[in-house]
This record gives C-alpha cells, sequence and structure tokens, in this order.
C-alpha cells in the first residue's frame, strides 16, 4: 500500500445533506478499490485562482488515502462521473513535500 492525497473540489453551493452524500460516495469509491482512508481535512469553500466553468469558489476536500499502486486511475474516473465534483486530483505523498503550515480556518 502507497499513501496518497486525494483533493476534491466539491460545487460550493451544496447543502449538508448532499454534502454527506459526496464524502459518503468517495469513500464507497475509495473501498472498492481497495483502499482505506486515513484522514479528511474539510476545508470548505475557498476561493479559486481560476475559475471552473463560471464557478469562482469551490468547496475542498483533501483525502489522505492507502492505495494499490495501480487503483489510482480507477478511483478518479470514477469520481469524475458524478455532477457535484468539478476537480480530482490523486498525488502519491513525499514526506519531503510535506508543509509546516497549517490549512486557515474558514
Amino acid at each position: 500500500m502507497v499513501n496518497y492525497d486525494l483533493n476534491v473540489l466539491l460545487n460550493p453551493n451544496l447543502d449538508a445533506g448532499q454534502l454527506a452524500i459526496e464524502k459518503e460516495y468517495i469513500e464507497n469509491a475509495v473501498k472498492n478499490a481497495g483502499g482505506t482512508v486515513t484522514t479528511l481535512e474539510e476545508w470548505g469553500n475557498r476561493r479559486l485562482a481560476y475559475s471552473i466553468g463560471n464557478a469562482r469558489e469551490a468547496h475542498f476536500l483533501i483525502y489522505r488515502l492507502a492505495l494499490a499502486a495501480d487503483t489510482t486511475n480507477t478511483i478518479q474516473a470514477s469520481l469524475r462521473l458524478r455532477d457535484h465534483i468539478r476537480r480530482v486530483m490523486v498525488v502519491k505523498q513525499r514526506p519531503e513535500w510535506a508543509s509546516k503550515k497549517k490549512p486557515v480556518a474558514a
């Protein structure tokens, strides 16, 4: 198992129920691929550097995962099919890239 970061940008206009459904779907996609979610950082709505569609904001979720190396494309492909998910990025964790900064509370 290799450690990965899964960064997901969601529609910023989701209510609490819809947000819970999307989180559950993401966690199920990881479990179906044979991985485990170790932590979840929910950063909330943040302004984007560039617009995605017509949206200038997105709801940020950062998952820490333990996955087999060949399953990252499967997870990305299944998550990109969801209507409320704007962007998906899976990155291998590297200790030398870790920042000492903590995210600023919204």
